[in-house]
């Protein structure tokens, strides 16, 4: 098995899901999931979850992303984007200062209606095959957090944005309430994904550049398990505790300033063997096992390119 992630930059014109159908068959590997989609006219970062690296899909979908899109200010769309179908226009635009002021006022927990040409499901159905028959849904609005909006230039009446954001959060909803609140309505035309947490466009590969490489090649790309979540304190533990976890047991450990239900990677012989939890039984401290991971399939000549980001980011403690 082929465990890790694989950090992709997804090409204009393909679904996530094109994407996971190219890798599995470049790489063999049927057991692929991605932290979040982009929708066809996006590109960016696409990190995708290798075979027992899909058990972390959990704990690492809800990360911040970064984007940057472009949004064009006087004409709005029926799907928020360039896909849609016009449905507002003018010509008088905001002035530049307007626009700057307009998005501070986004910055923070703001509340944010789902489009309708979204893949949510309600009752049964995503949403955007309710919009394709013409349905409509008064949906609630949902608190998501903005925790960085940077105007980057203003070419009226075109606006480029750098957003920094919470799980949930659609750029294309929040660029038509940015032309809501300008009163001129505006619609995406571009976006890029540039972050997922802690994983960077910089080190993504293109699709076709995987599909060209040699198979060898293909797998030093990976980002083993170990290199996966650098902001969760790592613990290493001996073949006796290690077959005990893997067993689903507990196992003491020795309080080192854990905090009560802390979350932490338990390595075993150089490799993930689970996340345990940091519990407290019988007045004693144990890792109680709440992932339990498989041996993954890696050349030992891997490059990482998570290395620089897990360099002096996580604890170690040995046993």
């Amino acid at each position: 098995m082929i465990s890790g992630i694989l950090l992709i930059d997804k090409p204009e014109g393909l679904s996530s899901f094109d994407v996971v159908r190219r890798v599995r068959r470049a790489l063999g590997e049927r057991k692929i999931g991605h932290l979040g989609t982009l929708d066809p006219f996006a590109t960016g970062l696409l990190p995708l979850c290798l075979g027992e690296a899909t058990k972390l899909v959990p704990y690492l979908l809800p990360e911040a992303k970064t984007y940057r899109g472009a949004i064009r200010l006087g004409v709005a769309t029926d799907t928020q984007d360039l896909t849609g179908r016009v449905v507002s226009r003018t010509e008088t635009w905001p002035s530049p200062e307007q626009v700057y002021r307009a998005a501070a006022r986004f910055v923070g927990e703001i509340q944010q209606v789902p489009p309708m040409h979204s893949a949510l499901h309600y009752q049964g159905e995503r949403l955007y095959q309710l919009a394709r028959r013409g349905e409509t849904v008064d949906l609630p609005p949902r608190p998501v957090t903005i925790y960085r909006l940077e105007v980057e230039e203003v070419d009226l009446p075109r606006v480029t944005i750098t957003v920094r954001c919470s799980q949930g959060t659609y750029i294309r909803t929040l660029a038509a309430d940015l032309g809501a609140v300008l009163g001129c309505g505006a619609h995406l035309t571009a976006l890029r994904r540039l972050e997922v947490g802690p994983f960077k466009i910089e080190d993504a590969l293109s699709l076709a550049a995987l599909e060209e490489a040699a198979p060898e090649a293909r797998l030093t790309r990976i980002i083993p398990l170990t290199a996966c979540l650098p902001g969760m304190r790592q613990v290493r533990v001996g073949p006796e505790a290690a077959g005990n976890l893997r067993r689903g047991q507990a196992v003491a450990w020795p309080d080192a300033g854990f905090q009560p239900e802390e979350l932490v990677q338990v390595l075993a012989a150089g490799e993930l063997l689970a996340l345990a939890r940091v519990r407290c039984q019988e007045e004693r401290v144990v890792l109680a096992p709440v992932r339990v991971f498989a041996g993954s399939a890696r050349p030992e000549n891997a490059v990482n390119p998570a290395s620089r980001m897990a360099a002096g980011e996580n604890k170690m403690i040995q046993k």
